[in-house]
């Protein structure tokens, strides 16, 4: 890929992206309703940043056993479905092009979430020390709790878990989005399969790099078969340490082969998080390097960047793409900022997900 501006458009798939900016993945926790869908609100907030080069949705739970957080929109039933034909309609409206992420928490997760109180599941019975947005029943209020033990998914269920995330982007496509990205990341189920210090199974998902890699390849390859490659991305966090993970003992392997494997299956693109944000922004980076010369198709750099770090990461050929986070939750209009070199809106990180309208739909957009 030839390196370009930010402010530069971009081929992905049948997509043409107006600029290199793509609002990165955030859980918000606004579906209060009782169908946990999209409401009026988020309507709103998604089209209000409709001139991000690409809208990557806050994780979307593939089924009610992959929710870890109260209030995250799902896209398992008719009326999530709907919901989100909302979303995609305003911000096609509104000339934006947005893939909805698709998630599962696996151990992250706790039973008050579910309506039979289901305890979470993982690769293997091995407690997070961390804590989801779980729900107090009586109140119908979440809050941070300690994560509940999983039980071990057996080896069909782990096939089912592959099927779920097929028909989950089959709904994304009936509703509306121009694609999806899976998540592979962040300590969740796919990136717990991976851990060699959480998988301790015995079947064709433990064991082996490949074996341990299996889960992220299977969905990946499925979910292309469905509803073609050129609307699947997938989302990797080398060196994450997040919900209670350890860095891979070796990296440049497990994450080399991750990368080969991924290009084989023509994915559009590979979305690389460092929860640190340090890594990625050395062009340098040997883990970076590999990386960057395995997978071809479209790489998207996410953690911490700026305007300015975003630009020096294109000129310098690490990426194609930088996904942004935090800043287009107080600056709806962040690519019109960022091109005109208005200062930004600071957050309030109380506000990410308490729900309601404050800290979601009261930052303005800059005027002169």
């Amino acid at each position: 890929m030839s390196a370009g501006n930010l402010f530069s458009s971009f081929t992905l798939g049948a997509l043409t992206l107006p600029s290199r900016i793509a609002m990165a993945p955030m859980t918000r926790c606004r579906a209060t309703n009782p169908a946990i869908a999209p409401t009026p609100m988020m309507v709103e907030y998604y089209g209000l940043r409709a001139d991000a080069g690409l809208i990557i949705s806050e994780g979307v739970p593939v089924s009610p056993q992959a929710r870890g957080y109260a209030f995250t929109p799902g896209l398992y039933s008719a009326e999530q479905v709907a919901g989100w034909q909302a979303v995609t309609h305003e911000v096609r409206k509104q000339g934006g092009r947005i893939f909805a992420q698709l998630w599962h928490c696996g151990r992250i997760s706790h039973g008050s979430l579910r309506d039979d109180n289901a305890p979470p599941v993982g690769p293997s019975a091995i407690a997070a020390n961390g804590k989801s947005m779980a729900l107090d029943r009586a109140t119908g209020q979440a809050a941070l709790t300690q994560c509940e033990a999983p039980r071990a998914l057996s080896t069909a269920e782990v096939k089912g878990v592959v099927g779920e995330f097929v028909q989950a982007a089959k709904n994304a496509v009936a509703a509306g989005f121009d694609g999806v990205e899976i998540h592979g990341a962040n300590g969740y189920l796919l990136d717990q399969f991976r851990c060699p210090y959480l998988n301790d199974r015995k079947d064709a998902y433990g064991g082996s790099l490949e074996n341990r890699c299996r889960l992220h390849l299977e969905i990946a390859r499925e979910v292309a078969a469905a509803i073609g490659k050129e609307r699947v991305g997938i989302r990797l966090s080398p060196h994450g340490q997040a919900n209670d993970m350890k860095p891979d003992p070796e990296p440049m392997k497990t994450y080399g082969y991750l990368a080969e494997e991924l290009q084989k299956l023509g994915l559009v693109y590979l979305h690389l998080y460092d929860q640190s944000t340090s890594w990625i922004h050395d062009p340098d980076d040997a883990l970076l390097r590999l990386i960057r010369g395995k997978f071809t198709n479209a790489l998207m750099l996410c953690g911490g960047f700026t305007g300015r770090k975003a630009e020096a990461a294109l000129a310098a050929g690490s990426g194609d793409l930088v996904a942004i986070g935090k800043p287009f939750i107080s600056n709806p209009d962040l690519v019109s900022r960022l091109r005109q070199g208005v200062e930004l809106s600071p957050w309030d990180s109380k506000t990410f997900y308490l729900g309601g309208h404050s800290g979601y739909l009261d930052y303005p957009t800059f005027t002169v």
